[in-house]
């Protein structure tokens, strides 16, 4: 059974922030759009397959690298929460996992 992904508002704005990033970056919306469309299309995987991830140093959340992205996750009863979408080529000692939930 597969999952139904939820956004946290923190993951969400994160991940817009980025898309529009590369946007002003690249003067095309191309790359942000194919960004988009792999990462929701691995969501979809995730949701069928949770525990594809690693698991945290933090209680019940979980990680998967797609490429240069790393997507912070927690598995619920019917839904798995999406907590953050990292480019890991940003500075990683700015990752709060804990202020999202």
């Amino acid at each position: 059974m597969a999952r139904r992904i939820v956004w946290t508002q923190r993951a969400n704005t994160v991940f817009t922030k980025l898309l529009e990033y590369y946007i002003l970056r690249n003067k095309s919306k191309e790359y942000s759009r194919k960004l988009n469309k792999e990462i929701n299309s691995y969501l979809v995987i995730i949701g069928k397959q949770p525990f594809l991830g690693m698991k945290t140093n933090d209680e019940g959340i979980y990680v998967i690298v797609k490429g240069n992205f790393k997507i912070y996750y927690q598995i619920e009863i019917d839904s798995l929460v999406i907590i953050l979408i990292w480019d890991c080529r940003q500075n990683s000692e700015t990752i709060n996992l804990k202020s999202n939930l």
